[in-house]
Parts: structure tokens; sequence; C-alpha cells
């Protein structure tokens, strides 16, 4: 967020406690007839867990990333979500992996470790770090989207949205007064209108989105609800060049890598062949 100066009004972290909480604060009502499933260790550690995973942490790492890559390098690294949605339920989950799903898995890695060395200018200078924020944030995502369908099939898309933020509703309390935005929202005259968009993005962006989002893991599997990643390079690379971004045809091509080895994990089954079962 920034003044008419070009200068920041609040800060990536700032933002992300802010969008975090005022998610919480707006779902928090709608919790209020399940908060007693919180109190059964069974329900908290995976609510919390998806609550850290699929929206608290990864708040952080994507305000942080986009203080050094485009939103179009950003949204492009996001799906290799479906990637780990894959392998995070295979390795923790036992969940079975396709032969053709682990080709799909290594067409996706080779075109995430493709964008990884483009990286912005086709260097690996100044940026590193904020895409390897990117993709750790991808992989907390599987982590949570398998959460989902392993540990909490018996909870309603409402029930898992409402509770997860009411569960991360002390940390990003927390990190909203520790990195001091309350003196940002009294003291900085153009903090009006900067916290307006991030109502609207923590609103609209985070809690309306979740509780579409959780409603098709209910109703489908967690690696084809993650799937919704292939729209998300398309607009980020839309976005991006309505904003003058650059994004280079190198980006582009290991982006098209990516997708395809997307594309082979959800349907290389029904297009290719039947494949063989790895043992668990």
């Amino acid at each position: 967020m920034y003044d008419q100066g070009g200068r920041a009004i609040f800060s990536a972290p700032q933002v992300a406690s802010l969008r975090i909480l005022l998610a919480s604060l707006v779902l928090f009502p709608f919790a209020l007839p399940y908060l007693k499933k919180l109190y059964y260790r069974k329900n908290l550690l995976p609510l919390l867990g998806v609550g850290l995973c699929g929206n608290l942490i990864p708040a952080f790492l994507f305000t942080y990333a986009e203080t050094g890559i485009s939103s179009g390098m950003a949204g492009m690294l996001n799906s290799f979500t479906p990637i780990f949605t894959l392998l995070v339920g295979l390795i923790i989950f036992r969940v079975p992996l396709k032969l053709i799903q682990l080709i799909g898995a290594a067409i996706g890695t080779a075109g995430i470790i493709l964008l990884i060395l483009l990286g912005k200018s086709n260097t690996l200078s100044g940026n590193t770090e904020h895409i390897l924020a990117v993709v750790a944030a991808t992989l907390l995502y599987g982590l949570s989207l398998n959460l989902i369908k392993q540990r909490l099939s018996e909870f309603s898309p409402i029930e898992i949205t409402t509770l997860t933020f009411t569960s991360i509703f002390l940390p990003a309390l927390g990190a909203f007064l520790y990195f001091g935005t309350p003196k940002v929202m009294m003291t900085h005259p153009e903090a009006g209108p900067a916290f307006l968009y991030i109502s609207i993005l923590g609103v609209i962006g985070t809690a309306m989105a979740v509780f579409l989002f959780n409603g098709i893991i209910k109703n489908s599997s967690a690696l084809f609800a993650s799937s919704v990643t292939y729209l998300i390079p398309i607009v980020a690379v839309i976005i991006g060049f309505y904003f003058s971004e650059e994004i280079t045809w190198n980006q582009v091509g290991s982006m098209v890598i990516v997708l395809l080895g997307v594309f082979i994990v959800n349907y290389g089954q029904q297009v290719f062949y039947k494949g063989k079962e790895i043992d668990k």
C-alpha cells in the first residue's frame, strides 16, 4: 500500500496481519454455533493446522514475496499448489499415487525450477528468497488441502472456514500489534483509503474466497480443488501486463510447462491410460 509519493503506507507484514485479522472478525459471528467443536483436540489440531498453513503463514509469505517479484511471477509460482497437494497426500497421508501423476509431478517440478532459475530479468540476484517464499506458501497450501480432505471430512464448508479463522485470531491479533499496525492507522494521513482496500481484500478476497474454496474441496478432492490454480497464472499475467509489469517469454514458457505437469497430474489418467498405483 503506497501513498501519493510512492512510499509504503502499510508494510508487508502489516498488510498480512490486518487482512487475516479482518477476515477472522468478519467470520467470528458465524462461528459461534460451532465453537464447541474447538474443545476437542482431534478437531482443534487439524483446524489450527488449516488456519496456519492455509491462511495465516501464506498471507505473510505472499505479501513478503511481492515486495521482490511481480504479481505475474507470483501467480505463475502458485501453479505449484497441485503438485505439492499430490506429494503431501502421498508422503504424509498415504494417498495412492498413479504412475502418470508422478510423471506430471516431475514435469511440473521442472517448470518450477525453470521459473526459479530464470527469475526476474533471467537472474537469481535480488529475488530468489521472494520466489522461494511463494514456493513455501504453495507447499503449505498442499498440506492444508490434505488436512481438510483427510482430517475434516465430516465438517461443512462454513464450519471449516469459520473455525479455522477463529483458531488463528489470536496469532493474527498478536502480529497486528507487534508490527505496529495500529500506530500507522492512527497517524498516517492516507491510512484510511489503504485500510479500505485491505478490508476488501480481507472480506472478499480472503473470507468469502476461502469459504467457496472449502466448498469445492468438500464436494470433490483436494487435488481437484487445487486445480483452480490453472487460472491464477493467466489472470496474474493479464493483470501484470495491465500494470506494465515485465513478463518474459522464457517465464511464460516455464509457466506452460508447469501447467502441463498439473494437467497430467489431474487428468493424465483419463487422457492417456490406466496407470498403475504406486504402493503406499
